[in-house]
């Protein structure tokens, strides 16, 4: 059957105009329901999120901490003692994920004290990008590791990480803890040695923002308020960031007694330190949130800050300025030097430039203020927060990193 090819258009029926009129009626009215229907979803979003601001504090609820008493500090110290004369510090990374001064104010601390073998790891071969700034190629790996010490360590310390459930951190901690080690979360890397099970029923601390979350999840928890760090049964855990130069210390006392520890946080440039910690100073609160908020909606303002890198850097004062002006929710640190290759840090580790330049963008290159002591060097970026984004901006960070009011 053959069919013919037409060029005939094909002429569709119009409607009447009665009919259009309807139809144009109900889509008007469709436009008009939906209109109204956006404008109840923002009216109720907004709403909601007033009232969730509403119920947040103007400002911290804070009680005076109870003093730390002498036999506190002693039955610490003795719960920390080490296994061996020499014992074996471990500071474990996940290579995709690890926080800066978490990872490297342990490693830096009790690298330059010389009273343990201390080793960086990351749970596979390659690089561990820190966060919210630097990378570094760590000494070994968790396997690596095992296969040096197969008694283990006599201290794991455990920062926060990007996955707090990573199946390869867990399962390695597990066995580090069955072979006697001290296993030691350093601010959110407590909700990770909780997640592998070791704080079921014990006492602990952690990082502000994490105890709720924590708490729920492993309700036999002992949250113990108003100390930076605490010990029970095997295991340590920290407040928020600020907490890893004197839990540090205090390992360095356990170890090799107090006079060293003295000696050590004198080249710091420390004269104090203990667990006493105004928990109720660190909070959500409504102008944090806020500054937060609107920190992050000014994105025209945002800026990249360059940081140069020299060979014999110390770790713990760039650690310290890179993430203190990485939190800024305005701001973000990159480091650079003049070529790409690895650098070595003044306590041994090899921490790796973002890029190869001969200098920065006028204006926002850092001074290398990771030449001053640990201590200074902070005090100098919490004051370069202020001077460029304000004193708003440089409470946040500060409530962010846990530093003492």
């Amino acid at each position: 059957m053959n069919i013919a090819k037409s060029n005939s258009r094909v002429h569709l029926p119009v409607p009447p105009p009665e009919w259009r009129t309807k139809l144009e009626a109900r889509a008007r009215r469709r436009k008009r329901a939906l209109t109204k229907t956006a404008v109840m979803l923002l009216v109720l979003g907004t709403g909601a999120f007033s009232y969730w601001m509403l119920s947040l504090p103007g400002t911290p609820e804070v009680t005076p901490p109870p003093l730390i008493l002498q036999p506190e500090v002693d039955a610490m110290i003795s719960a920390l003692k080490p296994k061996r004369a020499r014992p074996v510090i471990a500071v474990i990374g996940l290579n995709e994920g690890t926080e800066t001064t978490d990872y490297l104010l342990p490693y830096g601390i009790l690298k330059r004290a010389n009273v343990a073998e201390v080793l960086a790891l990351a749970t596979r071969p390659g690089r561990v990008q820190l966060d919210p700034a630097l990378t570094v190629e760590p000494d070994a790996t968790t396997a690596e590791f095992d296969l040096k010490y197969p008694d283990g360590a006599d201290y794991v310390i455990v920062p926060a990480m990007s996955q707090s459930d990573a199946p390869v951190v867990l399962d390695w901690l597990r066995a580090q803890s069955k072979k006697g080690a001290a296993v030691v979360g350093v601010c959110a890397g407590a909700t990770i040695v909780a997640n592998a099970g070791l704080l079921d029923g014990k006492r602990a601390t952690t990082h502000w923002y994490f105890l709720k979350d924590m708490l729920e999840k492993h309700p036999s928890i002992q949250y113990v308020r108003d100390r930076r760090f605490v010990v029970h049964e095997g295991v340590m855990t920290t407040t928020g960031i600020s907490a890893s130069m004197p839990m540090s210390l205090t390992l360095i006392e356990a170890i090799a007694g107090r006079e060293k520890a003295i000696a050590v946080a004198g080249e710091l440039g420390l004269t104090h330190w203990d667990a006493w910690h105004a928990s109720g100073e660190y909070a959500f609160t409504r102008p944090f949130v806020w500054k937060v908020l609107t920190n992050k909606a000014m994105f025209w303002k945002h800026e990249t800050l360059g940081l140069e890198l020299k060979g014999g850097v110390d770790e713990v004062s760039v650690a310290l300025v890179a993430d203190a002006l990485s939190r800024t929710y305005r701001s973000r640190v990159e480091t650079y030097a003049s070529d790409s290759a690895a650098l070595v840090t003044k306590s041994g580790l090899r921490i790796v430039p973002d890029s190869a330049r001969k200098g920065w963008v006028s204006g926002t290159q850092l001074e290398p203020f990771w030449e001053r002591p640990p201590p200074l060097a902070l005090e100098a970026a919490m004051a370069e927060v202020g001077k460029r984004y304000g004193m708003k901006t440089r409470k946040i960070v500060a409530t962010q990193l846990e530093m003492p009011n």
